[in-house]
């Protein structure tokens, strides 16, 4: 394609392959966009020039503690995540009309995972269908409705990982933002593989965590249950 003039081109991928050899492709790029797949093909340009070393085989984090999952995507995916457990786990919702109306539901929902068995995992979720959606935003507008629902996720997190609930699953992109940041985690270990695209990690500080952070729609019907089966 260079040589006939062509100066852009877009590539798509079927294989694991195709996406090595757009890496070795883009070994002398300055920026580089796409999808996440394109990461596996760089790591190969640096241990060619011998600035990385081999590939260790990755690791379950072996965390102790209790589990919790935060939901905040809306999408489809998630929404079949959360039905396939909401008979099976402890499960509640955040109300965002009464965080609005100032409620500390934060507190609320912290003792309310406090007094469930700690044996199992516990369900926290802000995920609705696209009309209950359409309505909260009408009501509190796009962005001030995300903030309310993202920084209660943030205060859910560091207050129950301070009560040693360290295993912790998030779905959604900005909700995964809104744990790590309230976290105050800068390091990740990545570990293996729950799905395509989601590893569990390690936070890598003081007090143990075991994170899986994921974008709504990745991972099957059965996610959460699959990624604490993993944990030792």
């Amino acid at each position: 394609l260079r040589a006939e003039g062509v100066r852009y081109g877009v590539a798509d991928a079927v294989f694991d392959e195709d996406l090595r050899v757009l890496g070795a492709a883009a070994r002398d790029h300055r920026l580089i966009t796409g999808g996440s797949g394109i990461a596996m093909g760089l790591p190969a340009n640096l241990r060619d020039a011998a600035t990385l070393g081999a590939a260790g085989a990755a690791t379950v984090p072996a965390v102790e503690g209790r589990a919790v999952v935060f939901a905040g995507s809306c999408s489809t995916a998630t929404l079949g995540q959360i039905a396939a457990v909401k008979d099976e786990w402890p499960t509640a919702r955040i109300d965002v009309d009464r965080v609005a109306a100032g409620d500390d539901i934060a507190a609320q929902l912290v003792e309310w995972a406090r007094r469930q068995p700690a044996e199992g995992p516990v369900l926290i979720y802000a995920s609705a269908g696209p009309d209950e959606v359409a309505a909260i935003q009408s009501r509190y507008g796009t962005e001030r409705a995300g903030a309310m629902v993202e920084g209660t996720f943030g205060t859910l997190a560091k207050r129950l990982h301070a009560d040693g609930f360290n295993r912790v699953v998030v779905a959604g992109g900005e909700t995964s933002g809104a744990v790590v940041s309230a976290l105050g985690v800068n390091v990740l270990r990545i570990g293996p593989e729950i799905a395509p695209g989601v590893p569990w990690t390690e936070a890598v500080g003081e007090k143990p965590l075991a994170l899986a952070l994921k974008s709504g729609n990745f991972g099957g019907r059965t996610f959460f249950a699959d990624a604490f089966a993993m944990l030792p």
